[in-house]
């Protein structure tokens, strides 16, 4: 695969360094094999540091170079960029788009008829490699097409294919996701601090307290509540926090926050 592969990124800011980073390390392909365009002279510097591999200014000869292209923009910039690859999109050509909230139909409107497609949505940890990947196939796309997705972001984490009307949910949960663990472990740190403990060490103990909590539902396979009880003593602390959790209505309004955010995705893609 890695042989025959070639990669251009429509887009070279953080999301897109981390996925070629993340699609190099794995040996999906060399860094020769990949390439970015992006108008900041900035970003194009930062991705070739990162990642090794060549950058330009010109759209049309990312497209010249790779068969499968990632689009990385902003929503407001999607429809320049596709109107830049449109001539020289072919039928070797497979499109990814992560840019947040663009349905299929959009970029179906934006390229030539049978266009292969697929939309997907990453989140920001796959700076790290440990993102939450959601991705749906095109009407044109082919079933090696979704096998090649599955293998890329892969290499940044976890994959699931899903149909496209749940990527907003998706966005909600997943893509907003990272910025409530963040609130959470932010309020954790805060709650040690006022009990006593230094910043630095309330900070490190909250956040490893969720990267060790996520780790336990993944690997066993336990639901959420069960482990919960597992933690949670008659008549001990956990119960006493727990309790407080639930006056302050925290269960229900992450679920109204991840329905928010889905509902403003949404709103965006209509947009």
């Amino acid at each position: 695969m890695s042989t025959e592969l070639t990669i251009g990124f429509l887009g070279a800011g953080k999301m897109a360094t981390a996925l070629a980073r993340g699609f190099v390390r794995s040996g999906l392909v060399t860094a020769g094999q990949v390439i970015a365009s992006d108008p900041s002279e900035a970003a194009r510097a930062s991705f070739a540091k990162e990642v090794g591999s060549k950058t330009t200014v010109s759209n049309p000869e990312v497209a010249k170079f790779a068969d499968v292209l990632v689009l990385a923009v902003k929503p407001d910039q999607v429809s320049g960029a596709l109107a830049d690859v449109r001539d020289h999109f072919t039928g070797k050509h497979c499109l990814i788009s992560i840019a947040a909230g663009v349905p299929l139909a959009r970029l179906e409107a934006g390229l030539e008829s049978g266009a292969r497609l697929i939309r997907v949505m990453p989140n920001t940890p796959a700076l790290v490699g440990a993102s939450a990947t959601a991705f749906a196939l095109g009407k044109s796309a082919l079933q090696n097409d979704g096998e090649l997705a599955q293998r890329l972001f892969s290499a940044v984490g976890q994959v699931f294919q899903v149909k496209e009307a749940l990527l907003d949910a998706v966005t909600g949960l997943s893509g907003s996701g990272p910025a409530y663990a963040y609130l959470f472990i932010e309020a954790l740190s805060d709650g040690g601090v006022a009990a006593g403990l230094p910043r630095d060490v309330a900070t490190r103990l909250a956040a490893q307290t969720l990267l060790g909590s996520a780790k336990m539902v993944l690997e066993t396979g336990l639901h959420p509540g069960v482990l919960k009880d597992m933690v949670t003593s008659p008549g001990g602390t956990t119960i006493e926090g727990l309790h407080e959790l639930e006056k302050g209505h925290v269960r229900g309004t992450l679920i109204s926050a991840v329905r928010a955010a889905a509902d403003k995705s949404r709103k965006l893609g209509q947009g």
